[in-house]
């Protein structure tokens, strides 16, 4: 018996059709329109408050006066804010300050990080289970300010750059993240490292810190600007005005209004009060600014870790 089979035809436009998912359908014009219209008002957000605050630390005190505040229409520029702040004062030191500890505390925190994610990534790591349970615990019971601050005080901290680090210098939420990436990698390629001879160490360094760019490059940013932001543990622990950060001077000379000790009197003649201001404010912002454009390759895939298995 002969089996005869009838070609199918493809003129019609149900056979045709090319299947796509439904985000990859076309859309209409009114939906196209309404999300061009809230990106765009969601840019505007973001752009004009950032537009405002540097081009009102470029005017002038007559622009400022003029405007009755926060500059919109240029007038006209001058750098004198940016001259009188960085010319040695007590801002130049505070940024030195900040940096110092930024770069400092990440590198200690990324170090610390990979190394008990990647013990914990293993099943078979010495007190695995009670480590774990132990971190889990401090993401929602806190010692608190006071004895936070006796710990600090006994073990002779304070008044130290260190006591702007190794408070703050442990996230187990990062952990965690960097944890779930480590058990992600394929477990026989990790293997047959072990067979060739590699140690833990091997293993570690060789193979999987080149696997995880992107995880490290993100973690790394949410450490370093967690240092470069934070202003708390400065105000607790720090008594001695030269070793400030940043982040203190902002919230105390330009939320505050107090007056940066050490800095020339402003006010008068061609120097503004609100632009020194928002010339603090701009200087505290350009380093975020400059580090994410480099990072961004790694930070598109890095911060889908862990939203996504399959």
């Amino acid at each position: 018996m002969s089996i005869t089979t009838r070609p199918i035809d493809t003129s019609h436009p149900r056979t045709s059709q090319v299947i796509r998912p439904a985000w990859e359908e076309p859309r209409a014009p009114l939906e196209a329109g309404a999300r061009a219209i809230v990106l765009f008002v969601m840019a505007a957000l973001i752009v004009v408050p950032l537009y405002i605050v540097v081009l009102t630390s470029f005017s002038s005190q007559a622009t400022i006066t003029v405007a009755g505040g926060m500059v919109i229409v240029p007038g006209e520029l001058t750098f004198a804010a940016y001259e009188q702040i960085l010319s040695g004062g007590v801002v130049t030191r505070a940024v030195l300050v900040s940096v110092g500890i930024t770069a400092v505390g990440t590198v200690i925190s990324l170090v610390v990080s990979v190394m008990a994610a990647y013990g914990l990534s293993r099943p078979g790591s010495f007190a695995h289970r009670p480590v774990l349970f132990f971190l889990l615990i401090t993401m929602f019971f806190g010692a608190g300010m006071i004895p936070s601050y006796l710990l600090v005080s006994n073990l002779g901290l304070i008044n130290s750059y260190w006591s702007l680090i190794l408070p703050s210098c442990i996230s187990v939420f990062n952990i965690f993240l960097m944890r779930g990436f480590f058990m992600g990698i394929d477990q026989s390629i990790l293997d047959s490292a072990r067979i060739d001879g590699a140690g833990d160490w091997r293993i570690l360094t060789r193979m999987v810190l080149p696997m995880s760019k992107s995880v490290i490059t993100v973690i790394g940013l949410f450490y370093g600007v967690g240092y470069w932001n934070a202003f708390f543990n400065a105000t607790l622990y720090i008594n001695d005005s030269e070793k400030l950060p940043l982040q203190v001077i902002l919230r105390s000379y330009v939320l505050q209004g107090v007056s940066v000790p050490g800095q020339v009197a402003v006010g008068s003649g061609e120097v503004a009060t609100l632009a020194v201001q928002m010339a603090v404010v701009i200087i505290a912002l350009v380093p975020v600014l400059i580090v994410y454009p480099f990072l961004q390759k790694h930070i598109s895939s890095g911060v889908m870790i862990g939203a996504v298995k399959g």
